[in-house]
């Protein structure tokens, strides 16, 4: 029971689609922000260069000739060698001479690729990719496989191809150099100028995609800048126009279907997303990123069964997807609670690298598993691993939900937190604030609520909550005037949207595991209103009690453990405020925790 070091759990639906993912850094947009983690980006880039990679693996080799021509092919290569590494000393009138031979015997990418591979030096990660992929025929950043990718590049034959060809039909391909300029517009932050250009481009080509697909591109912006809603829809409306419009090319229905349902559940559509990520399976029923994708989105609406099935049929047929074992492992920690049986498959998810596996929600869950199960070491070892990969801020703070910069400490003092008068003065009103939180205590009023985040080991721990997410609970404040009224004013409190104001009352026995708060964005203070002996907290590595009618105050995103060995009640009022150096932006534009 006193062992030390987990972290915190709650419902499948509230883990996953609480906000965006570990930094808050970027402006936020609006309510219902998605877990980012899911790296849907990279993703449909990443479809999109299987794709050509396999072409480019599918093509017939050409007639290689006799053994002459092959050896003038070796000799080539052992010449671009000498090239690279620098032996030979040359004018460049020799060099361009030389080059021109060996890269038409290799063929032109294949040479540029050598090149890059041996210049750059051997023994980092990107030298091991750029190898394997000079080996297979195509080229590190190839505009062929990268359909963002600008310009143009060469095939070995030094035909131009345009970077942007998979998402290119027909139609655009005529109009490309128009659709590129309004790419290059909307690239630069001129989001309106873009809109304008897109505007014309619909308006004259109807059935452009990618015009289509831009002026969405477009209007998302324009409601991430203007926080509206109207707009929001008016993209969503363009992102499933794109998929209606024949001759669609497949890696751009795929961009836009996953872009259309990311902003339906951001939007709190999720439904409506649901069905956009099964009409694009319908199309393309052999995409398992899609699936995966789906599996999320049941996930976000707490369809906890369905995504569930979705994340087994995946496995049935790829059984090493990383992504799905880690989210099936979420579920069956989170939802199931089967400890045991969630480790294997999050720890294996999280081996595969897969994009997407590298979450601190993954990391988090694995590490309580692996400690409520008893195997302490390896919990801590996965929180070190967390902390390197940069999951989480530190091996003690692992909280998700972070503004970086922001003084991080265990342990605070009334002044430290910037709101000593307010704190001052609800210390000298404590005794209002205790009777009122006795008098809830009676059963018949039935307002302190169990704890239902899965951080009990075992005991009787409720609470009864005054305000949350900066929003005032009005009939709750009834049942306890007082001191919702010694409340008012205290806006660094009462404004919180990543905080709570409540009573929490345990009884004896209670034993809470280690586990951290979701986010670094505020600093969480208790007073103490009924304190029995055998009553105690750990903040990381250091255990403090509580006192009558005074505030300890502590960051809750670092580990914490409380025990309660006494033999009566233990009653206290927390408040959570804001941390004092965030700006008031932050603070306004901060999504809801």
């Amino acid at each position: 029971m006193g062992k030390k070091r987990s972290t915190s759990s709650s419902a499948s639906k509230q883990q996953y689609s609480s906000t965006t993912t570990a930094s808050d850094d970027s402006k936020p947009q609006k309510t219902n922000e998605l877990s980012a983690k899911n790296n849907k980006e990279t993703d449909v880039k990443t479809e999109e260069k299987k794709v050509e990679v396999k072409k480019l693996q599918d093509r017939k080799p050409r007639n290689e000739g006799n053994d002459s021509r092959k050896n003038f092919k070796i000799f080539g290569f052992f010449i671009a060698l000498l090239l690279s590494i620098g032996i030979w000393s040359y004018q460049d009138g020799v060099k361009n001479i030389v080059s021109a031979v060996v890269s038409a015997t290799l063929g032109h990418n294949r040479f540029e690729a050598l090149t890059r591979y041996l210049s750059s030096g051997i023994n980092d990660d990107a030298d091991s990719e750029r190898k394997q992929t000079f080996d297979r025929g195509a080229v590190p950043g190839d505009s062929a496989a990268d359909p963002n990718t600008k310009g143009t590049a060469t095939t070995e034959s030094s035909k131009p191809v345009y970077g942007k060809k998979t998402i290119t039909n027909q139609l655009d391909n005529k109009i490309r150099s128009e659709l590129d300029k309004a790419d290059a517009a909307l690239e630069k932050g001129g989001v309106q100028e873009a809109s304008d250009l897109y505007d014309a481009l619909v308006a004259k080509y109807p059935n452009s995609p990618r015009a289509v697909f831009g002026k969405a591109n477009a209007l998302n912006k324009m409601a991430e800048e203007k926080q509206s809603n109207a707009l929001l829809e008016e993209s969503i409306s363009n992102f499933q126009k794109v998929l209606s419009l024949p001759d669609l090319p497949k890696a751009l229905a795929i961009l836009a279907g996953k872009a259309c349902a990311d902003r339906q559940s951001f939007r709190g559509w999720g439904g409506r997303a649901v069905k956009t990520m099964k009409q694009l399976i319908e199309r393309y029923p052999d995409e398992l990123l899609l699936r995966n994708d789906l599996g999320v989105k049941y996930l976000m609406i707490g369809r906890v069964d369905e995504a569930r099935q979705v994340f087994l049929k995946v496995l049935d047929t790829d059984p090493a997807n990383g992504f799905a074992m880690v989210h099936l492992g979420f579920i069956l920690k989170t939802s199931d609670k089967k400890y045991q049986e969630a480790i294997p498959y999050l720890k294996q998810g999280i081996e595969s690298n897969m994009p997407g596996v590298i979450d601190g929600r993954f990391f988090f869950h694995l590490g309580d598993a692996l400690f409520r199960t008893g195997q302490h070491n390896e919990s801590n070892e996965i929180y070190k691993l967390g902390a390197e990969k940069g999951v989480f801020p530190s091996f003690w703070q692992r909280s998700l939900y972070n503004v970086d910069g922001l003084t991080a400490r265990p342990w605070w003092t009334k002044s430290q937190s910037g709101n000593s008068k307010f704190l001052t003065k609800l210390e000298q009103n404590w005794e209002i604030i205790r009777d009122e939180g006795l008098i809830n205590l009676d059963e018949k009023r039935g307002v302190f609520e169990l704890e239902n985040e899965d951080l009990r080991e075992e005991g009787d721990w409720r609470q009864f909550t005054l305000y949350s997410q900066g929003r005032k609970n009005d009939r709750n404040c009834k049942k306890a005037p007082k001191t919702c009224a010694l409340l008012e004013g205290f806006t660094e409190a009462v404004n919180c949207k990543r905080g709570q104001i409540k009573y929490s009352v345990m009884q004896p026995g209670v034993h809470v595991w280690p586990h951290c708060g979701p986010t670094n964005c505020r600093i969480r203070s208790h007073l103490g209103l009924v304190i029995p002996d055998g009553a105690r907290i750990r903040i990381a590595n250091e255990t403090r009690t509580w006192k009558l009618g005074e505030f300890i105050v502590f960051d809750d995103s670092f580990e914490h453990e409380v025990w309660h060995d006494g033999t009566s009640l233990r009653l206290v009022f927390i408040i959570d405020m804001w941390h004092p150096e965030l700006t008031s932006l932050q603070k306004q534009t901060l999504a809801p925790i």
